[in-house]
Formats: C-alpha cells, sequence, structure tokens
C-alpha cells in the first residue's frame, strides 16, 4: 500500500513566481524540478532541491524543450532525437551538480509538457530520451512509448498518473485546448484516483479502462488550487491505509 504523490515544481524563474512550492512541499513525496528550460534558473533550483532534501522529499529532474515563453507546452519541431538527447543531457547534468552541491541525490527523470507528450507517441525521441541515465528512475504513463523504451533498455522505471488532468482514449493526456482537460476539484479529482488505484487502470473521458500498474501520482504544481488538490488527495489516500513515500522503482 505504498504510493507516491509527485508534484512539478521549481517552476519560478527571476522575478516571475509559478506555484508554492514551500506548501507543495509539506504534502507530496517526489519533486520534479524544471532545469531552466522551459522554466527555473540556477537560483530556483537550488532552492527547490534544497527544501526537498530538508522536508525528505525525493528530487528529480524535469526537461522539457527550451520554451521559457511558451512553458515548455508548445510542440517544437525540428530537432532530431540525438539533438534532443543532447538536450536533456544538458539539463540533467546541470541539476546533479545542483543536488551534489546541496547534499541530495537526484532520484529521477521525469520530461515536461510537450516533450512528455510527444515523447509518448514517438517510439525515436522516447528511446533518446530513454537512453540519457540508466541509474535514474524514469518517470512515465502507463501503455505509451516512454514506457515500452524504458522496458526495452532496462531501466529502472515508475508508472504514474495525473489527480488533475483527463485522459484520451490512447492513454495519453487529453490536449489542454480541449474542454474538460484540467480538472479542477479536490475530492473529485481524489474519488476518480482512488478508483483507478483499486481497479489498477486508467479511466478515459470516454469511460472507457486501460489496465495499469499505477506507482505514482502527480499533482501539476502550477494549476490553480493544486496545493489544496494535494492535500484533498493525500488525505484521503491515507484515510484508505495508504502509505505516502517517495518513488521506487519497478521491482525494488
Amino acid at each position: 500500500m505504498l504510493i507516491d504523490l509527485n508534484s512539478d515544481m521549481g517552476e519560478s524563474f527571476g522575478a516571475w513566481t509559478m506555484g508554492d512550492d514551500a506548501r507543495m512541499l509539506e504534502i507530496v513525496s517526489s519533486a520534479n524540478i524544471a532545469c531552466s528550460f522551459h522554466a527555473g534558473d540556477p537560483e530556483v533550483m537550488h532552492s527547490t532541491l534544497s527544501l526537498s532534501h530538508a522536508r525528505g522529499v525525493g528530487a528529480g529532474a524535469h526537461p522539457g524543450f527550451y520554451d521559457l515563453q511558451g512553458f515548455g507546452r508548445r510542440q517544437i519541431f525540428g530537432d532530431s532525437p540525438a539533438q534532443i538527447e543532447r538536450q536533456i543531457v544538458y539539463q540533467i547534468g546541470a541539476m546533479q551538480a545542483l543536488a551534489k552541491s546541496v547534499g541530495t541525490p537526484l532520484r529521477h527523470v521525469k520530461t515536461h509538457g510537450a516533450l512528455g507528450n510527444l515523447a509518448a507517441e514517438d517510439p525515436a525521441l522516447a528511446r533518446a530520451i530513454a537512453s540519457v541515465d540508466r541509474d535514474l528512475i524514469m518517470v512515465v504513463m502507463p501503455g505509451v512509448e516512454t514506457e515500452k523504451a524504458a522496458l526495452a533498455l532496462g531501466l529502472p522505471l515508475v508508472r504514474e498518473i495525473y489527480a488533475d488532468r483527463a485522459y484520451a482514449d490512447n492513454g495519453n493526456l487529453l490536449s489542454r485546448k480541449l474542454d474538460g482537460a484540467v480538472l479542477h476539484d479536490p475530492q473529485q479529482a481524489a474519488t476518480r484516483i482512488l478508483c483507478m488505484l483499486e481497479q489498477q487502470a486508467i479511466t478515459t473521458v470516454s469511460g472507457r479502462t486501460l489496465p495499469s500498474r499505477i506507482d505514482s501520482i502527480c499533482v501539476h504544481g502550477d494549476t490553480p488550487g493544486t496545493v489544496a488538490m494535494a492535500a484533498a488527495l493525500r488525505t484521503r489516500l491515507e484515510e484508505q491505509g495508504f502509505t505516502i513515500a517517495p518513488m521506487q522503482a519497478d521491482g525494488d
């Protein structure tokens, strides 16, 4: 009955503040920290790693497209999978160096936004991302190309579902351009997640169920009301007998 609760964070940049990382780190067990391509900067990365370490929260890298203006949620075409692989290497390397400077291990990697959504459906891109660091846990959505790539390369992996996002019938996230793609009601989201955990399956917008192992639950750090949603979800999970703990790789 162990389950990880993770959140994307460290997404402030300079004078721009995004999310309430300090409060979120009192609730979650793993933090996916932006690597300065889609958001974040060295100071934000350092402070988020430091606070994660102090709170006993597992730290991971959250690389994305080089797209500060679009927050990494715009699809950017033109780079080859090999070029994107080097961009991921660059971002993870920066995060690893900063993690070492604060005395905390980097445990996992999870792609952000449009990069993650594209990799979920593009085998070559998924394999390029999976090839970057075979010692880090790769966080994947169940049933998509990134999971297949991680399994093919024998990587430690964690399968996650989203508390605040709806799913298309192919198992990928429903486009944010569509109505109902982002969920805002904390109790409704918690009830939905508990149902998925009980069934060990993802429920799509059409009501289809996609059987899957579920190791971790994500709440986006930039969604309005996200702290309340994460708190409600943690409470409901613990009431059902789950223990919230930093993510562990499949088989640990």
